[in-house]
């Protein structure tokens, strides 16, 4: 066990709220609003320029390795890093940091394997770059509906999220109260979205990178300033706060059984993997000019999240001593609110308004991210090159992404009404179980497998995407406890709340399986083609110019 020192609580601690109402919910949501104008402001302008699929899908590939390492982080630091590990440390303590470690690890898993390549191969969507050498028909529809998949689960996470905030600034605690709040917030992100494009995303993106962290540095700073500056003193509180001296070891959540155990390496597996596999993260680098932005902008993104993920550790053992793990789960929203509690008790209605600005923010830059994701998958890959065979009207086009967009929105809506009360960093897991089951053993088996076929990327993607959605669903996280989606319902046959361990391996090996049982080779100078134009660059220029 770790030996730290206990100290008296601060006063602040004795402050009691209600459980159901936060603070002044008029100053509350006051704040809040006016980040929605100022931003929809900046959406709006940005829109003007919004005339081709390149400006919309790619914001004309005319941002900064600056600007886009600092929108990288605005897509990358979602709801799941601002609200879940925070509110997962707060209340698991060690086991809640893992999700911070999982995050950061597999960032650097992206970056050493997938970025630049899939930026010097690809022109809008990860199905660009798997159908550079392979067929294009079977792949694209296989990557499409990958994509689709992924993005709905990331989104059922966005979308909780958005309601526990919202409701939280309202002192909302019934069930019709928070789903009609994800219905508000939802057409609310929408509208971002089929206004703004991807510009107007970015720069929301590149707003909320600045605002969080700037944000999150401040509280951490404040929180240190009141224990000392001393890490060991503010865990020390956090025990005596909730009686729980298991919060400073392994175990508390993942050490508990030998499934348990299981489950932490699937989580771990999901986690540190899924980043590479995640479409959305990935299309980011088709907003730069050259692949030495995108390089730059790499330099920036994991210096703002490396940072942040630090900040993590801090606010969650600062929550847990400040406001205890019972009021956290009694309050609206449950453990995601550990971060807008927090904020109240350090500086008042204010200062909670301005952080659930932020966290809004967060939520609103990501879903942006992933319903520009899903609409350029399905009007690009599968209306454009599928439907169309490539000969479409380039206004056609962004018409029914812009359709695409309010049918994800839809179907994101009733997810998020569905997911109320999850952690939300644990449902970004799933999503992330899902990007490496389904996505990444295809993009490394493109870039760096000759002997790839399509018959093995197909059936690598299907088999992935199939085998971790049938295992959510027959997990725990459905049904068969009380935390389940359905609580009431017991079809829980896999015991395991991450399907990452069976899944990913069954990917992999369903792509080696698939490609060696083809007698029919790919074209040989496309796969030499593809290999110089990743590794080097040159051609890509060209290419994404058309």
């Amino acid at each position: 066990m770790i030996a730290v020192p206990t100290v008296s609580l601060p006063a602040v601690h004795l402050a009691e709220t209600s459980s159901a109402t936060v603070g002044n919910p008029a100053i509350n949501i006051s704040i809040f609003l006016g980040f929605v104008l100022v931003t929809l402001v900046v959406v709006i302008r940005a829109s003007k320029s919004t005339a081709t699929a390149a400006d919309y899908y790619a914001g004309g590939r005319s941002f900064s390795g600056t600007q886009n390492g600092l929108a990288i982080a605005g897509d990358y630091l979602s709801a799941a890093s601002f609200l879940g590990i925070v509110g997962a440390i707060a209340l698991q303590g060690y086991d809640g940091f893992l999700y911070s470690i999982g995050f950061f690890v597999a960032w650097l898993v992206a970056l050493l394997l997938i970025a630049e390549p899939l930026r010097n191969t690809g022109k809008f969507t990860m199905a660009d770059v798997l159908s550079f050498r392979l067929r294009q028909r079977p792949v694209r529809v296989a990557a499409s509906i990958s994509t689709l998949a992924v993005t709905f689960f990331y989104l059922l996470a966005q979308m909780a999220g958005a309601g526990a905030l919202v409701s939280l600034l309202l002192g909302i605690s019934s069930k019709a109260g928070q789903s009609l709040v994800i219905v508000i917030v939802g057409v609310i992100m929408i509208v971002y979205v089929l206004v703004g494009g991807m510009k107007g995303t970015t720069w929301v993106q590149i707003i909320k990178a600045c605002l969080l962290v700037t944000g999150v540095a401040v509280m951490t700073v404040w929180i240190l300033a009141m224990f000392g500056f001393n890490l060991s003193s503010i865990m020390g509180a956090a025990v005596e706060t909730n009686n729980n001296p298991a919060m400073l070891e392994p175990g508390l959540k993942y050490g508990v059984s030998e499934i348990s155990k299981l489950d932490f390496i699937s989580l771990g597996l999901a986690l540190v993997l899924g980043a590479a596999g995640l479409p959305h993260v990935l299309m980011r680098f088709y907003t730069v000019p050259t692949a030495k932005e995108a390089r730059k902008s790499v330099v920036w993104a994991i210096t703002l999240i490396g940072l942040f993920y630090l900040f993590t550790l801090v606010l969650g053992f600062g929550a847990a001593a400040l406001i205890g793990a019972e009021r956290i789960k009694g309050a609206p929203g449950g453990v995601n609110s550990a971060v807008p509690l927090l904020a109240f008790e350090l500086g008042g209605s204010v200062l909670m308004g301005l952080i659930a600005a932020v966290a809004f923010a967060t939520i609103l830059a990501v879903v942006a991210g992933l319903a520009i994701t899903a609409s350029a998958s399905f009007a690009h890959d599968i209306y454009t090159s599928v439907i169309k065979k490539g000969n479409s009207d380039p206004r056609q086009e962004l018409r029914v992404a812009k359709a695409t967009v309010v049918v994800i929105g839809v179907i994101s809506i009733a997810g998020g009404i569905g997911a109320q009360g999850q952690n939300v960093a644990f449902l970004v897991a799933l999503a992330f179980a899902v990007a490496a089951s389904a996505n990444l053993p295809t993009i490394l088996y493109s870039l760096y497998w000759k002997g790839f076929t399509t018959r093995g990327a197909v059936l690598s993607m299907y088999g992935g995407l199939i085998l971790s959605v049938v295992l959510i669903v027959f997990s725990p996280v459905m049904s068969g406890s009380e935390t389940s989606m359905i609580p009431g319902a017991d079809f829980a046959i896999y015991p395991l709340s991450n399907p990452g361990i069976i899944s990913i391996p069954a990917s992999f090996l369903l792509g080696f399986l698939g490609s060696v049982t083809e007698r029919r080779r790919e074209d040989p100078v496309k796969q030499s083609e593809m290999e110089v134009r990743s590794l080097t660059g040159v051609g890509a220029e060209k290419a994404v110019s058309h």
